[in-house]
């Protein structure tokens, strides 16, 4: 534990969010937006499924925490989507359930405490070819598909919007760029940085346009210990000192 206390926001999910902070990553960003304003805490878990995020979401995300979440942001629904296996075994999630196991999480957090707000993130498109052309010898046949990810993405979304939950649509936003098939992924499923990019994009247009109070977008929220101080760099003049506080090396890139 270490003080002062920031907002916390959480980034919860299956490989997506835990390699979040990789090939200059979304998760990584947004640490990089908010220095001295939140703190971004990764809950990412590597081939995860929706039915194993419910199974560890008291342990994730306790009720009686004393401190909770000023941000959610969820993404599962890219492994659910994998065809079914023949043995049964195998992340595969029915799209009903999937829907369901969602709403049972977003039910959740949502009662963590009223000021906790969430960003489910949906199910984006894959490249194909790469994941047809890379299949790893150690595992069996795995069918991800872009009608596959396109039905879960579509499900998540109206499941957002019947409860009034802000959702990010990953599948059609990595396509508005033309060459987004060999841009956006490493290894076809998971972002580059021009990826990431993307999904940072969305993610601060949701926090700018949305009417929460307080803001948790970075240029509303205050800068920790942002009071001036005669140890701050000396100004031109000589006989002031300049405030850093709120100084970034990317301006104007994430307005």
């Amino acid at each position: 534990m270490v003080g002062p206390l920031r907002p916390q926001f959480v980034l919860f999910g299956s490989s997506i969010v835990q390699l979040s902070f990789s090939n200059e990553g979304w998760g990584a960003t947004l640490t990089d937006i908010y220095p001295r304003k939140a703190d971004i805490i990764l809950r990412g878990y590597y081939g995860w499924n929706s039915r194993r995020a419910l199974q560890v979401l008291d342990q994730v995300f306790p009720k009686d925490a004393a401190i909770q979440p000023a941000l959610v942001i969820v993404y599962f629904g890219g492994n659910d989507s994998i065809g079914p296996h023949p043995s049964g075994l195998g992340p595969h999630v029915p799209l009903a359930e999937y829907v369901e196991n969602m709403r049972k999480i977003a039910i959740h957090l949502k009662s963590l405490s009223d000021s906790t707000r969430l960003i489910f993130l949906s199910c984006p498109p894959v490249n194909e070819a790469v994941l047809q052309a890379s299949h790893n010898p150690m595992l069996s046949e795995i069918v991800r598909t872009n009608e596959l990810c396109q039905k879960y993405s579509e499900a998540l979304i109206e499941l957002c919007k019947e409860m009034g939950l802000k959702v990010i649509d990953l599948f059609n936003a990595i396509q508005k760029r033309d060459d987004w098939l060999t841009a956006c992924f490493t290894d076809g499923v998971h972002f580059s940085a021009e990826g990431s990019n993307i999904v940072v994009e969305e993610i601060l247009k949701v926090l700018r346009e949305a009417d929460w109070v307080p803001s948790l977008h970075w240029k509303s929220m205050p800068a920790e210990f942002s009071e001036g101080s005669p140890y701050d760099l000396v100004a031109a003049d000589g006989k002031s000192t300049i405030n850093a506080s709120e100084w970034n090396h990317w301006e104007g890139q994430w307005e």
